[in-house]
């Protein structure tokens, strides 16, 4: 079978190669991948800006839809012909967070999903919502469940003001789970051509925050001059302080990205006690919060937004689109093209 895996922190180093297929054993299960998706995490990892220390090669890629194919003597769950997806945190399958959990992710340091067959245990698989095709099926696992639980911790009532941040994967689908909750949604992007998008998927207004480097109060400003109830912030320490400037006092901010690095953030300490902020640190979800978020995804009949479909062979034009920062929600790669 055809497969990618990382061998060092360049672009170049992303390598097809061929492997046998797996036989799954016990209570594992063989899965057919028909699509994968990229997340920003997934660039990051290949050009050396994120756990560098993850032993090298692995099969990159979180995220990925497909076709059960054959199934271990002992799986009861699943069946030959089952559509589904996988889940990245593998060994999170409900309650509290515990950090062991960070060495059963999918994608580094477990081999990831982009490879035409994958073993997995049963339990590291979910149902794909029945409306939704292995491209879509597969955006889901990182950005979406990301977003569903950022929202699920922010919990907002109806009618509360909720900011998100670009037209990344995060963000649009935090905008639509967001509108199917009743919350009324600020979006910002620096460019132009983003904002009809963000419109179109229900943002009640759209600020264009380029060259304007005190957004915050402008976003606090067009909540009704009361600031957001919460915030989904992707880009941490370039934006928290601006996230914080929008916030109203005793509003929460869901941090869920690292996009402008790990350098040292702001002095945060006055601003967080003076609006009595909470920031609560997302690490995606449980196999159950994906099981809740698709139960949802189907009663909404919700789509997500893919920017663009990449063939297999196409890999490494998938990442650099990643990258460059131009995509409008998902990057996929088709494994069959």
């Amino acid at each position: 079978m055809k497969a990618v895996q990382l061998f060092g922190h360049r672009l170049d180093l992303l390598r097809a190669i061929t492997q046998p297929i797996p036989e799954p054993k016990g209570n594992e299960v063989l899965v057919h991948l028909r699509a994968t998706s990229l997340n920003y995490r997934d660039f990051a990892l290949a050009t050396g800006r994120y756990q560098t220390h993850l032993p090298l090669p692995f099969v990159p890629l979180s995220d990925g839809a497909g076709v059960v194919v054959a199934a271990g003597p002992q799986v009861r769950e699943w069946r030959p012909g089952d559509r589904v997806i996988g889940h990245y945190t593998t060994a999170w399958q409900n309650g509290r967070f515990d950090e062991r959990y960070h060495q059963s992710k999918l994608g580094g340091p477990l081999d990831g999903l982009l490879q035409e067959f994958r073993v997995l245990p049963e339990t590291a698989l979910v149902k794909t919502p029945e409306h939704l095709s292995d491209r879509e099926a597969a955006t889901l696992p990182v950005a979406a469940l990301t977003a569903w639980n950022a929202l699920q911790d922010l919990a907002l009532p109806t009618g509360a003001w909720l900011l998100v941040q670009g037209s990344g994967s995060v963000s649009l689908f935090a905008l639509q789970f967001a509108r199917a909750q009743g919350l009324q949604v600020i979006a910002t992007t620096t460019s132009e051509n983003k904002m009809a998008i963000l419109r179109e998927l229900g943002a009640h207004e759209v600020l264009l925050t380029r060259d304007r480097p005190e957004w915050g109060k402008q976003v606090y400003q067009s909540a009704d001059d009361r600031g957001v109830d919460g915030v989904v912030d992707v880009g941490g320490n370039v934006t928290l302080a601006q996230s914080l400037a929008a916030l109203r006092g005793g509003g929460a901010i869901a941090m869920v990205g690292f996009l402008g690095g790990f350098d040292a953030a702001p002095d945060l300490t006055l601003p967080m006690l003076v609006k009595r902020a909470r920031l609560l640190g997302q690490s995606v979800g449980s196999r159950e919060h994906f099981q809740m978020m698709n139960r949802a995804i189907s009663a909404q009949q919700i789509r997500p937004v893919i920017d663009r479909t990449f063939a297999f062979h196409e890999y490494r034009n998938a990442w650099e689109h990643v990258g460059s920062g131009s995509a409008v929600g998902k990057t996929v790669i088709d494994m069959a093209a």
